[in-house]
């Protein structure tokens, strides 16, 4: 086993990793993480938006062994703990698709799969869960921390929840290489507020204002990145190209080894060589728009009035009804959904809750809906979008308008 290497990173300085951690880096299955963007249409924006799960999956694993490290100071984390959540951070992402969570809109309509449910796959069957069992952790127990399963729920909360290192490093992340300047969140004092009520992973409540502020930075960077209507444009065409695709490249018919396979470049390199027409043409014609950045224009946006989100809109439906109206084919129209699986960030995010925690002793469950706060952000962040080919702009609109109402 390789012993302990020291890595530089833009966001939190030196990361350390040691044993098994350098084993499981090494491995082809991690490896494949340095070709999958963190951010798949952000660069078309945001130039410097060229980061990629493997960093991302670093950083995590970084910031949970911080929180451990708190933890384990206060007697609640023993070091097997500490080292088991190190490793289900660090292999959190390990599940994901090309283009992030756009393929992941592709894989669940062809398959139901989720990029945590291919996670449990690569951890339980391939030699990810060997370098696990030979560490000495069992390879379903990281896989339960890392996608959910027995085991305490503050643990779990580490590596994804309201307070968890998943967030604590994506947002600074994502505004470091976006440029951005709504990421800025106080990471430690949330760490040094940390407690463990019940099963539960909590929060000083003195430490409520350094967290509405990561909440409120989460919004911003919805804002001005992950909804960014031309950063959604980008993302519904080559959305639209994979599911086009499907049928000739197989995209989510395969096996695992065949999963694994799959990355950014290779997935729009098979995009790029589909020949003929019918839907292999306009596949490829939507890929060859998003390599150019020959995008479609943002038409309409409205705030949907549905208090508090209740689930996708039907945006086929909305879009044929459109074409039908304006008479432009439905290929020229797209719709988008915040509330979209392609989202990072969908309003529904809200249903989550926090304990918090006064000196250690009354501890109240906060629904994250009813901190005032983030109730009057997610009112703003359930948005529809129609957007429009450039030589059919003007009557989507109008019939948009129509349909949908003044925005």
């Amino acid at each position: 086993m390789r012993g302990h290497l020291d890595i530089i990173d833009p966001v939190h300085g030196f990361v350390s990793v040691s044993g098994a951690e350098v084993e499981l880096i090494d491995l082809p299955a991690f490896q494949r993480l340095r070709r999958i963007r963190q951010l798949s249409g952000a660069h078309l924006v945001y130039p410097g938006a060229q980061h990629t799960r493997f960093e991302h999956s670093l950083g995590v694993m970084h910031v949970a062994g911080q929180m451990a490290r708190f933890l384990g100071d206060r007697g609640i984390l023993g070091p097997g703990e500490a080292e088991a959540l190190r490793l289900s951070s660090l292999l959190h992402d390990i599940g994901h698709g090309p283009f992030s969570h756009l393929f992941e809109e592709v894989y669940r309509r062809g398959s139901g799969f989720s990029h945590e449910d291919m996670g449990r796959k690569i951890i339980e069957e391939t030699e990810v869960g060997d370098v696990l069992e030979a560490s000495g952790h069992a390879k379903k127990t990281v896989a339960g921390l890392a996608f959910g399963g027995p085991g305490p729920k503050y643990a779990a909360e580490i590596v994804s929840g309201a307070l968890s290192a998943d967030i604590m490093d994506y947002l600074p992340r994502d505004g470091h290489f976006t440029g951005a300047e709504h990421a800025r969140i106080d990471s430690r004092r949330i760490v040094q507020s940390l407690d463990v009520y019940g099963d539960r992973l909590a929060l000083e409540r003195s430490a409520l204002y350094s967290f509405e502020s990561m909440m409120h930075s989460r919004y911003q960077m919805f804002k001005a990145v992950y909804f960014h209507k031309t950063v959604r444009a980008a993302e519904v065409i080559l959305l639209e190209a994979m599911e086009l695709a499907e049928g000739e490249l197989g995209l989510t018919s395969g096996g695992l080894d065949d999963y694994l396979g799959l990355t950014d470049e290779a997935v729009l390199s098979g995009l790029l060589s589909l020949e003929g027409g019918g839907d292999p043409g306009r596949a490829r014609a939507f890929a060859e728009d998003y390599l150019n950045r020959r995008l479609p224009k943002c038409v309409y946006e409205r705030i949907k009035p549905v208090p508090g989100g209740t689930g996708v809109v039907d945006t086929a439906g909305i879009r044929g009804e459109i074409s039908r109206k304006s008479g432009v084919d439905p290929s020229e129209i797209f719709v988008d959904d915040s509330m979209a699986p392609s989202v990072p960030l969908p309003p529904k995010d809200v249903r989550q809750s926090v304990m918090l925690m006064d000196h250690g002793r009354n501890v109240k469950e906060v629904p994250m809906q009813e901190m005032p706060l983030v109730a009057a952000m997610s009112e703003f962040t359930d948005i529809l979008r129609v957007y429009a080919t450039s030589g059919a702009r003007n009557k989507v609109e109008i019939a948009a308008r129509s349909i949908l109402g003044e925005r």
